[in-house]
């Protein structure tokens, strides 16, 4: 049996730095499900898909970087998502932290942690005990994390390959870059870990599989921590359009391509994912993270999505719904049982500047056109609000030296795509017979809108 406190990985015992002295620590925690004595329903593609093994472990990674004694924690777990209720329980399990991020790395081959894939679409795939463990799991690796730092310097780096994505939505529009943070040991130059952010579905093991696996993640980290002898933290960014491996052509190291839900192609395109980390290491150059400033934003977001509505109607999908008066910011949240009216999910937005590192927290699967400012202009005839607004694109408000961008921080909801390119009425765009995949897993067309401007006002400190 794993139990969540099973497995701790710290870099050190030393005790945090003194005031002013830029500090680190890692912690792991294995969180895999048990399976065997009740069902347990993988999540990301349908329902009623049954774990039946264990192929690797879903682990939750952390880091907690420390400015004297002002510190911040940054944790990311192997499964499809977490909720805001969720981050707010683990947030109460740790204290001392300036700002703590929980994130998920978007795997679809992990247990149901959102309750969409259980055995009927109207009954959840959440087991209540294991949701308890995988909360104690993420505080634990954040406490171990914390208990780890030891003063450190550190380098950042950047590599980009549009090889290892497939976008298999129109537009093709890619995010493409790695970033990678390396921390050492000041006097040894021995390092002490690696966070790495890499911007894809973690899916390549398809619907077909039965396994519980972190898919391409476990093997990115093993490869690296294996070769730079140290702990490794992976974690998710702009992953919406869709930043995909299914159906990208994949070889092996004799030229053969290797076929999808597959663990020979997992395991290769997990190492194809290091390796460009590894390049982009060997260009890395030092990078200050102090001081830390961080701002977070409570808001509304509308949700218009039949499915979700009727998913929190009948509590397959558990989190509290919000009147919607069309302001994201109102006075006053008011709950409601009501989705015969308009309601909403109450999320949160973060902007981080680590020193010259700017970090955008966005609660769920963002399109690359709105983080790149690739937004379609002008529109496909065949859109829905072909005249719709371009929303204030994340990178363009991010002026720092270096940036970053975590999604599926602190929420998950769904697809953030343009509205401009929103398309579930015909005509299709580009002649299509059909709508493109992607809104049918978003709350609605106005969430893209109100999360990107949001953040453009967070930016500036409003």
């Amino acid at each position: 049996m794993r139990f969540a406190s099973a497995l701790c990985v710290l870099l050190s015992f030393a005790l945090p730095g003194s005031a002013g002295e830029f500090s680190v620590g890692f912690g792991e925690v294995d969180v895999t499900p048990e399976v065997g004595k009740k069902p347990v329903y993988i999540a990301g593609f349908g329902q009623n898909r049954k774990a039946t093994k264990v192929h690797d472990p879903i682990t939750a990674r952390a880091v907690v970087m420390g400015d004297g004694d002002e510190k911040i924690a940054f944790v990311s777990v192997d499964v499809i998502g977490l909720f805001l209720p969720s981050v707010e329980r683990i947030r109460e399990k740790v204290t001392g932290f300036k700002y703590v991020l929980v994130s998920a790395t978007h795997n679809h081959e992990g247990p149901d942690t959102l309750g969409l894939w259980g055995p009927t679409p109207i009954q959840t795939g959440i087991d209540a005990d294991y949701q308890k463990k995988l909360e104690t799991g993420c505080a634990d690796a954040i406490r171990a994390a914390d208990k780890a730092r030891t003063p450190a310097t550190v380098r950042i780096g950047k590599a980009s390959d549009p090889d290892l994505l497939l976008d298999n939505r129109k537009p093709v529009v890619k995010h493409d870059e790695l970033v990678v943070l390396q921390f050492r040991e000041p006097k040894t130059n021995k390092s002490l870990g690696v966070l790495v952010q890499w911007n894809c579905h973690p899916e390549s093991l398809d619907s077909r599989n039965t396994e519980i696996s972190a898919d391409f993640i476990h093997y990115t980290v093993k490869h690296l921590r294996e070769s730079h002898k140290c702990p490794v933290a992976y974690f998710t960014g702009t992953v919406g359009g869709l930043m995909t491996t299914l159906k990208l052509p994949i070889k092996d190291e004799k030229g053969k391509e290797l076929a999808d839900g597959t663990f020979e192609k997992t395991e290769r395109y997990g190492r194809l994912v290091a390796a460009l980390a590894d390049k982009a290491l060997k260009d890395a150059a030092p990078v200050k993270l102090t001081p830390f400033t961080a701002r977070t934003q409570e808001l509304l977001v509308p949700v218009e999505n039949a499915v979700y509505r009727l998913g929190w109607s009948l509590g397959t999908l558990d989190r509290t719904m919000y009147a919607w008066e069309g302001t994201p910011t109102p006075k006053k949240f008011t709950a409601t049982k009501d989705v015969t009216k308009p309601v909403a999910v109450k999320t949160e937005v973060g902007y981080l500047k680590l020193g010259e590192l700017e970090i955008a927290a966005i609660p769920g699967e963002i399109y690359p056109e709105l983080v790149l400012g690739k937004v379609q202009n002008p529109a496909d005839p065949g859109a829905d609000f072909p005249d719709a607004p371009i929303e204030p694109a994340i990178y363009e408000q991010l002026k720092g030296k270096h940036r970053m961008l975590i999604g599926l921080a602190n929420d998950e909801l769904g697809y953030f795509i343009p509205k401009r390119q929103w398309d579930d009425k015909a005509p299709f765009c580009y002649g299509l017979k059909k709508s493109q995949y992607g809104e049918m897993n978003s709350v609605g067309p106005e969430a893209a809108p109100i999360i990107c401007g949001t953040f453009k006002e967070l930016v500036k400190g409003k």
